[in-house]
């Protein structure tokens, strides 16, 4: 008997089907003209309720949008506020403290292998500039260029710089191409 009262009694709420059911019965059969009319009087009060609470919803949230102007705040003053106050409570966690020393150790450790390497490639080519491979590749570029100086510009041995060898054979070069041309006309005159 106990099983057939709590079926009764179910506390869960009505779903799919049953739902449709309650909502498709017509209980004005079993009700008198009497609880019919204060039925209906209690569902236009309710109505009114609702209509009435939400007007006064809307006249408040109307009220804050006045006070939040007023105060100079709006939709993107309170997301930047929101977001600082999220960056700030994420920063004071431990877990970002603890990836912060983290990394920055890892970023000192990093910068002054850098600088080692630096340092190391620095030497390295100090130490291949004085070697005597590096002294015998200088001397004959040395020799190729006072040789080419020699052949293009004339008698001038006294060394210089690469940019005077290409000032001076671009210079030789301007002098036997402008003169290539003045040799043909010269011939179509005779």
């Amino acid at each position: 008997m106990e099983a057939q009262a709590q079926g009764l009694l179910e506390t869960e709420p009505l779903r799919g089907r049953e739902e449709d059911a309650v909502a498709s019965a017509d209980f004005s059969s079993i009700l008198s003209e009497e609880e019919k009319e204060e039925l209906k009087a209690e569902l236009v009060q309710l109505e009114d309720e609702i209509t009435t609470l939400r007007q006064v919803l809307s006249a408040k949230e109307r009220h804050l949008i006045e006070i939040k102007q007023k105060l100079g705040m709006n939709l993107m003053n309170e997301l930047k506020q929101n977001f600082s106050k999220s960056w700030h409570d994420m920063q004071t966690t431990t877990a970002y403290k603890k990836t912060h020393e983290t990394l920055s150790h890892a970023g000192q450790k990093a910068t002054a292998a850098f600088s080692n390497v630096g340092t190391a490639i620095s030497k390295k080519f100090g130490d291949m500039r004085n070697s005597p491979t590096f002294k015998s590749f200088e001397e004959r570029v040395e020799t190729t260029v006072t040789s080419l100086k020699t052949k293009v510009g004339g008698t001038n041995h006294g060394g210089g710089s690469f940019e005077e060898v290409l000032s001076s054979t671009a210079h030789a070069s301007a002098q036997s191409s402008g003169g290539a041309p003045r040799r043909a006309e010269e011939e179509l005159q005779c």
